[in-house]
């Protein structure tokens, strides 16, 4: 695989937004975005997937589909890994791990004798380390007895902005954030107020989606390690991202100060300090900015963690309360895992979209059109 070449590059998203992320890679102007369960696949080169890590919002991680071969048994497996080209994508210095994925379907459906033989044939082929906590995955997917090879280029997930420290419990990963605010149709030209901003993700998110700052930025990729990469064309595509002045405020309150305290020092790290605004405050006391109508999201506890779930059918009810008091011309979007809580804001709620898998549970995106 070559420079030019290009290939089958995956982004991965949690299951049931992988409309949303389409929708960024289409904007983004990837090649060929196509969705498929559980993430969306486009085609390019190397340079391609690094722009992926680097400016795509919504993906979890970045996969290179690096190759693929048939293999009946285990030593038709070892003897094709013996001939592929590990070492034009891995270099014999970096150490790897191989993780493998296998059904039923295939005749080779031991995952962990599978992963040996692949890695033994790594290390003995190429001479590159196989460890367990390596920061290099080499990922191999068999279906139908047809192995599939990808390079995991993102290393830590890509939620993993890099200049958030602070986080609560039960936080909202970033790149669920920027999905959801997709599909609430924010777009970085209207103000967003989250009323229960935990560690300030969905604030943040919005006021880096108006300023046009890449998501990756602040941080490192996988595929700097491997032997495709290219440090003076990497600093080069880095430095195309052109920051924008805005003059749109996003505001976060919560009744908890640390959280307060926490959204404030994650949005100066972030470099979106100038555009937000983190205040401590209940819900009822959640009051509307002056200005144009915009978009309150919001993603309160769902009971998963707290006990009574009576408190939250009257915590609920009262932000339902304040946002029809309050917010008329805007719009609402509420993550939640219980529908009943959901209802209990008495809010005009459009048509459901897909459940979306998260942290073990399914939580769903309520929204609203306008509000009278």
């Amino acid at each position: 695989m070559t420079q030019d070449n290009t290939f089958e590059i995956f982004l991965t998203a949690p299951p049931g937004l992988e409309q949303a992320l389409l929708a960024e890679a289409k904007e983004l102007g990837f090649a060929a975005p196509k969705a498929v369960p559980g993430g969306v696949t486009v085609q390019g080169d190397w340079r391609e997937v690094w722009r992926a890590n680097l400016s795509v919002r919504g993906a979890a991680r970045v996969l290179a589909r690096i190759g693929e071969f048939r293999a009946f048994h285990l030593a038709q497996l070892d003897k094709r890994a013996r001939k592929f080209p590990w070492g034009d994508v891995l270099r014999p210095d970096v150490p790897v791990k191989v993780e493998v994925a296998t059904n039923k379907k295939s005749k080779i459906y031991h995952a962990g004798a599978a992963a040996q033989r692949v890695e033994k044939a790594i290390a003995e082929t190429l001479g590159a380390p196989v460890t367990k906590d390596a920061a290099l995955t080499i990922k191999l997917r068999i279906e139908d007895n047809l192995c599939v090879f990808s390079v995991d280029t993102s290393g830590e997930g890509l939620h993993k902005r890099g200049h958030k420290s602070a986080v609560g419990k039960a936080p909202m990963r970033e790149n669920l954030a920027a999905l959801f605010l997709r599909e609430c149709g924010f777009d970085g030209t209207e103000p967003v107020v989250d009323p229960m901003c935990g560690s300030g993700t969905f604030v943040i998110e919005a006021a880096e989606i108006a300023k046009g700052l890449l998501p990756g930025r602040s941080r490192s990729f996988a595929f700097e390690q491997l032997a495709t990469f290219d440090a003076d064309a990497w600093a080069e595509l880095k430095q195309q991202g052109e920051a924008r002045e805005t003059d749109v405020l996003f505001h976060g309150s919560d009744r908890n100060a640390g959280a307060v305290e926490m959204s404030t020092a994650n949005a100066e790290r972030a470099g979106v300090a100038d555009c937000t605004r983190f205040i401590q405050a209940a819900v009822s006391d959640l009051q509307r900015p002056e200005g144009p109508p915009g978009l309150v999201i919001v993603n309160p506890p769902y009971g998963a963690r707290i006990g009574n779930k009576k408190l939250l059918f009257a915590l609920y009810g009262a932000l339902g309360q304040v946002l029809k008091e309050r917010f008329s011309g805007w719009r609402v979007g509420i993550v939640t895992s219980e529908t009943a809580l959901a209802k209990a804001t008495s809010l005009p709620f459009l048509p459901l979209g897909a459940p979306v898998a998260h942290g073990g549970l399914k939580i769903r995106l309520f929204k609203t059109g306008p509000l009278p």
